[in-house]
């Protein structure tokens, strides 16, 4: 995008943009015309940018959060581990927890 000058002199705006794939220029116009979209054109660009960069921080905070969410996670899961462990389950196939079986002391006399 941007103010082409002629071999007469005079400047004309131009939008460059996608069709099927292949890049296209647009002629807009010169002098008035011109210049109302070569501002229209930067005031959308702007938008545009300052969307994107909210939608970065937002993803940025969001990442932040998720980290702290996986690290809560972890420590539970440690402490549920402890908890089982300590009340007598032990880790069987497939991830289950099962209560240890009682050793018996049968003594047949």
């Amino acid at each position: 995008m941007g103010w082409e000058t002629r071999q007469r002199g005079s400047s004309y705006y131009t939008r460059s943009k996608k069709v099927n794939g292949e890049v296209v220029r647009e002629y807009v116009g010169g002098g008035v015309l011109g210049q109302i979209a070569a501002r229209m054109d930067a005031e959308e660009r702007q938008r545009r940018e300052a969307e994107a960069a909210a939608w970065r921080e937002e993803r940025e905070h969001l990442e932040e959060l998720v980290g702290s969410v996986d690290e809560f996670c972890e420590d539970v899961e440690v402490i549920a581990r402890s908890v089982l462990l300590a009340a007598g389950f032990r880790r069987h196939k497939r991830s289950e927890w099962r209560r240890e079986r009682e050793t018996r002391t049968d003594t047949a006399e």
